[in-house]
């Protein structure tokens, strides 16, 4: 491993082991090693939300991490919506997707020696967007993604007058045409695919409704929480909603390793 791992202590006082800040591609991430990895290796990918929410620092999370051997990459790249569509607040040139694929996954087989399809997406919000919007658009590369309060429709941001997305987008439905629900592809899907929603998130339960039934209706499998409530949306919401979603990308990912070596070779 190239990069050392020190001990964080966060707001309340205790220590967490395995997180550091590093640069990849000119952009800062947080990396988490944990000190007994999973045996077969897995990694996630962090998208982060909106307003920038970072697990370095998060006790409840870091500690499920740690559980499960997760090792985990969270690249940061602002109020981007994580779409190929250049973000002057991010980058001028190079879009977040691109930043992803071309400097993030690099970086992770370099140090993790894993890549995709082995590599697992997870985000919250704006990232719970991002995670599923790829994964339905690349499944073969993302076939292990997790959705947390996903804000599907971002387009919607727009319309109430995002400055971030309108300097992204000509127009509200430019923006529309980049969501999940327009990523979904009927004979090519991705195999592992969960999201969830507080049945009390005003703002985006109705998108992951309309994500559900628009999977149902064109055959794509798919799980889903949209009952379980803890507070709406936000942090309160998505620390009891880790668990069960990174239950689910390790469980994915161990079936993509069976199904890319049966006989474990």
């Amino acid at each position: 491993m190239t990069f050392l791992v020190y001990q964080l202590r966060n707001a309340m006082g205790e220590v967490q082991l395995g997180w550091e800040t590093i640069e990849i591609g000119g952009h800062q991430t947080d990396v988490f090693q944990p000190d007994r990895p999973h045996s077969s290796g897995h990694v996630v990918i962090y998208l982060h939300g909106v307003h920038l929410g970072r697990l370095r620092g998060n006790g409840p999370v870091t500690e499920l991490l740690r559980s499960t051997g997760l090792a985990c990459v969270a690249p940061m790249t602002g109020p981007s919506w994580w779409l190929d569509v250049v973000c002057p607040a991010f980058d001028a040139e190079q879009t977040p997707e691109a930043h992803l694929r071309k400097n993030v996954l690099p970086w992770i087989k370099l140090n993790f020696g894993q890549k995709p399809p082995l590599v697992g997406l997870i985000g919250t919000s704006m990232g719970g967007q991002g995670a599923i919007r790829l994964a339905l658009k690349s499944p073969q590369d993302f076939p292990v993604a997790a959705g947390l309060a996903p804000a599907v429709d971002f387009h919607t941001w727009m319309a109430d007058g995002d400055p971030i997305l309108g300097a992204m987008f000509e127009s509200v439905e430019a923006a529309r045409q980049e969501t999940a629900l327009l990523q979904i592809q009927p004979l090519n899907w991705p195999r592992h695919l969960w999201f969830c929603c507080d049945p009390e998130d005003d703002r985006w339960w109705d998108s992951s409704d309309k994500l559900a039934m628009k999977l149902s209706s064109m055959g794509v499998p798919y799980e889903c929480d949209l009952e379980t409530s803890a507070g709406g949306h936000g942090w309160d919401y998505y620390n009891q909603m880790f668990a069960p979603a990174l239950e689910f990308v390790v469980r994915g990912l161990q079936s993509e390793q069976r199904r890319l070596s049966p006989n474990g070779d």
